[in-house]
């Protein structure tokens, strides 16, 4: 299976604005949301927030934007998975693994030794996919989520 992430711009903020989770995810931002936020975050800190068109193919099945900030005095904030999602639609496909593994290899990419994310306790389709290529809890709990580390 070959997943890209492709960088947002106009010829896919629409596809990927549409992109929805199940009604029993809720916890999952909107990706409308979620780009309004990189929008604000890369405004006061250029390159920080980097939202990626999840791509099987030629065909959008998620969405994912990743935080690269060496600056940020928090390492949770540090270098992170800030939001990530599989369209309802194409869930179940191993894509949410398949596209894991490309953001892995991203971060590599880019010098980060560790990652870290943060999920609803109650996601447990996330937890079973994070845990699955290797994200392992570190105990806390920052603003109701579960935090989650992998070291590269």
């Amino acid at each position: 299976m070959i997943i890209k992430l492709e960088p947002i711009n106009d010829n896919n903020r629409d596809a990927v604005v549409a992109l929805s989770v199940r009604e029993d995810q809720p916890f999952v931002a909107t990706n409308d949301y979620s780009l309004r936020e990189a929008a604000e975050a890369n405004a006061k800190a250029p390159g920080t927030a980097r939202p990626f068109a999840i791509c099987a193919g030629e065909k959008i099945v998620g969405f994912c934007m990743l935080a690269l900030d060496p600056e940020d005095e928090n390492p949770v904030d540090r270098y992170c998975l800030w939001r990530f999602m599989i369209d309802k639609s194409e869930q179940g496909k191993g894509y949410g693994q398949a596209a894991l593994h490309e953001i892995i290899k991203y971060f590599k990419e880019n010098g980060v030794d560790t990652i870290y994310l943060s999920t609803a306790p109650e996601n447990e389709v996330g937890l079973h996919v994070y845990h699955k290529v290797g994200f392992k809890e570190t105990g806390e709990i920052e603003d109701g989520e579960a935090i989650f580390v992998l070291k590269l």
